[in-house]
């Protein structure tokens, strides 16, 4: 069965969204050109983000679209993550609230790309 292990956001600028995500993930990434800056994290998962004025076929749509999601240990993580991210300047779109499968917050990358953190409230994560 074919595994999803790679994600592109289309972006504005890649040299600025890759030092935000650089950033954001406490690592350098694997490539970076003047168009395309690919990030691999510790599961193997790699994000790239691509020049959203050079990518073929154009890009119809530009950032909000979906969400990068990431999981935590806890909800005292969604809130510390919260607290920092706000603290750096990340536009926050909902803060962090409890829902019926845990407990999340929504904020944007300079893209407008939407970045979930979450955790689950019966402790399964993925």
């Amino acid at each position: 069965m074919n595994t999803p292990n790679f994600v592109i956001l289309y972006v504005d600028s890649p040299e600025r969204s890759g030092a935000f995500y650089s950033a954001l993930l406490g690592r350098q990434p694997v490539e970076t050109s003047p168009t395309f800056v690919l990030f691999v994290l510790d599961n193997g998962f790699k994000l790239g983000l691509w020049s959203r004025h050079t990518v073929e076929p154009a890009a119809a749509a530009a950032g909000g679209g979906g969400e990068l999601v990431l999981a935590v240990e806890n909800a005292a993580a969604v809130d510390a993550t919260h607290t920092d991210w706000a603290g750096h300047g990340l536009a926050i779109l909902q803060t962090p609230t409890d829902m019926d499968f845990g407990r999340t917050f929504v904020a944007l990358d300079p893209d407008n790309h939407r970045l979930r953190v979450y955790w689950l409230n019966d402790g399964e994560q993925g």
